[in-house]
């Protein structure tokens, strides 16, 4: 069994882009992994969207079916399109990646919340850009680092309401973590979801800490 089309769409959106298969599949791993952003729609949902159903257990059930799919890759051999080869026979990025965006929308204050989902969906597959064209390392670090403070001090100012120095201050230490687990390789786990939990864990932990930091 298959989901795909034996790469004809893919092979379609790498001509667009001047190359072949192997690009159209990197640009669709791209755009999967931005549309990764579309779970902070779960905020704009009423409390219950449906009759007797909180919109958690939509989110839980949209997972449910994420994690079903990747049981039946491995389990009835289901062909999935952008699976890369090194995703064989563990659990594919995009699982991590939804679990990871369950975890930071169930778990973190919104603000947080909002900040590493933003982070990991644009600042993920900047990095694996980056580093495909070679581009000089203060560039694949200095460059991340920019966009996931830029992104993390927005939502922390406008959806959390904290003062510019506390949203640039939790910005910087949510970025910094942010672009170094992505270099960091742990075995078993995938950057799609260490790059979201760890740094909205460390700073969830630090308004724990310090509970007047946002400063309003």
């Amino acid at each position: 069994m298959r989901l795909h089309r034996g790469g004809r769409f893919r092979t379609w959106l790498g001509r667009r882009f001047g190359g072949d298969l192997e690009l159209g599949d990197r640009v669709w791993r791209r755009i999967l992994h931005l549309l990764g952003a579309l779970v902070l729609v779960y905020y704009l949902l009423p409390p219950d969207p449906l009759p007797g159903l909180p919109r958690w257990s939509l989110l839980l059930a949209a997972l449910a079916g994420v994690l079903s799919v990747e049981l039946l890759r491995h389990a009835a051999s289901l062909e999935l399109p952008t699976i890369r080869g090194f995703e064989g026979p563990r659990m594919a990025s995009y699982s991590y990646f939804a679990v990871a965006l369950v975890l930071a929308v169930l778990l973190f204050p919104e603000a947080i919340a909002v900040a590493v989902v933003l982070t990991t969906a644009f600042v993920d597959p900047l990095i694996g850009e980056l580093r495909r064209r070679a581009a000089p390392r203060a560039v694949t670090v200095l460059g991340p680092l920019l966009v996931a403070l830029g992104l993390a001090a927005l939502a922390l100012r406008f959806v959390g309401g904290w003062s510019p120095p506390a949203a640039v201050l939790g910005a910087a230490l949510l970025a910094a973590i942010a672009v170094f687990v992505e270099r960091w390789r742990i075995p078993y786990l995938d950057d799609d979801l260490t790059m979201t939990v760890l740094p909205g864990a460390a700073l969830a932990l630090l308004l724990l800490a310090a509970p007047g930091l946002p400063g309003r």
